[in-house]
């Protein structure tokens, strides 16, 4: 069972970085033969967690199975009447993955199940009545407190109204009643950080996405900053970076690319959301298969993706999980955000402190003057694309970091 300390997460005792792929629709979409398939390569991968939605997510690819939480009723869901077959179901899937050491995210109510958020007006089948909320959270605790997940009371959610605000305190305090021993947290939409007090003090950890609009490439740090600030003492976690092959939001014309979502990464990690850090890729949490449909045209509007079995092989996968393995490789679980080492402000260049040196993140390869003598450090370079490293031992006294002998982004590791 893991559990939160004021900056990171345990597990049996020893710190955990929390690396998830994003995965909202596998209880839905995906067979249990992919399922098998799914759990191997992300395992092979370096991952840890899963991130999923516990009901159907409203934009999830099309699929054939039929997999439905509620009784449908004149196409809306009758919240009222659960469906055991489809919780039986969902058990079964976190079985096989707690096998596979897994550990489990588990959204409870996403945004378009909750009225007065930004997307239960797209969501056909209506939103859950206030007075379902009882019968529903005890049958998620029936079927998930077994598997000791992090409960996500919300998916991607705005808090617009008291009513809005309501839903999300009532499922997060009877949900905590029924299984106190679990950790919390909530899942916000894309550039935000408002969470509401009464919601925020059943939390153990914060989660914040920096999401996927390309209007602002510096929401990896700063919403981890701000975060930070207006709630300290908590664990945090940039839980939605950009999704690798993911189209700009908006239906504006680009795609992340691989060396987007490695800088949104180490930005985060490096400026506050040390706990952990979150993959996506396009094709993977909706389950995109080949020759189906895509809602382009709802909420911020994605460009089709690639079929979830292109999307799996993306490359960006092994990016994440080398940086878990340099975090474990180094010690990197104390970081603290430190821009006061460079003598200049450099908003690109990310600085942490550990508790026997630094760590940088540098886009570009420049020299930067440091605010303290590097005499006696021991200075590690890995060039994030190639994985190659060089090593620099500072035997005479100055405050300047050196050009590095690679081309694009690295990871420079300063230890004493």
């Amino acid at each position: 069972m893991l559990k939160a300390t004021k900056t990171n997460l345990l597990k049996d005792g020893k710190p955990f970085f929390y690396l998830a792929d994003t995965c909202w629709s596998a209880f839905t979409n995906i067979t249990d033969e992919d399922w098998i398939y799914y759990l191997r390569k992300r395992k092979e991968q370096g991952f840890n967690a899963l991130q999923i939605n516990i009901l159907p997510q409203w934009d999830a690819s099309p699929t054939s199975l039929h997999y439905d939480p509620f009784l449908e009723v004149d196409g809306k869901w009758d919240y009222l009447h659960l469906n055991d077959a489809y919780f039986d179901h969902a058990a079964k899937l976190c079985a096989v993955a707690k096998e596979y050491g897994f550990e489990l995210a588990l959204v409870v109510l996403w945004c378009n199940y909750v009225p007065d958020t930004w997307a239960s007006k797209f969501y056909a089948k209506g939103t859950m009545p206030f007075e379902a909320i009882e019968s529903y959270v005890d049958k998620v605790h029936e079927t998930f407190t077994k598997f000791d997940p992090i409960y996500v009371i919300s998916g991607d959610t705005d808090f617009n109204t008291p009513l809005c605000e309501s839903y999300y305190v009532e499922a997060a305090n009877r949900l905590r009643q029924l299984a106190p021993d679990c950790l919390y947290t909530t899942h916000i939409k894309g550039r935000y950080t408002y969470i509401p007090k009464e919601l925020e003090q059943n939390l153990d950890l914060l989660w914040y996405q920096s999401g996927h609009n390309h209007n602002d490439l510096a929401m990896p740090y700063k919403l981890a900053l701000e975060m930070m600030e207006k709630y300290p003492g908590k664990p945090l976690i940039n839980s939605e970076p950009c999704y690798e092959e993911m189209g700009f939001s908006g239906g504006k014309s680009g795609r992340w690319h691989r060396e987007d979502i490695v800088r949104a990464a180490w930005e985060s990690v490096l400026s506050g959301a040390g706990a952990g850090i979150t993959y996506g890729a396009a094709g993977i949490y909706s389950w995109h298969l080949a020759g189906t449909t895509f809602g382009s045209s709802i909420g911020e509007g994605f460009a089709t993706p690639k079929p979830w079995q292109e999307a799996i092989h993306f490359q960006g996968a092994w990016d994440y999980g080398y940086m878990a393995y340099l975090i474990g490789l180094y010690d990197l679980y104390d970081l603290v955000p430190d821009e006061a080492l460079l003598s200049k402000e450099n908003e690109r260049v990310r600085v942490a402190k550990t508790h026997n040196g630094y760590v940088l993140y540098i886009p570009y390869n420049i020299a930067l003057k440091t605010t303290i003598s590097l005499k006696g450090y021991k200075e590690t370079i890995v060039d994030l694309e190639t994985r190659y490293v060089s090593i620099n031992e500072f035997t005479e006294d100055t405050d300047t970091l050196p050009m590095h002998p690679f081309h694009r982004d690295v990871l420079v590791i300063l230890e004493r």
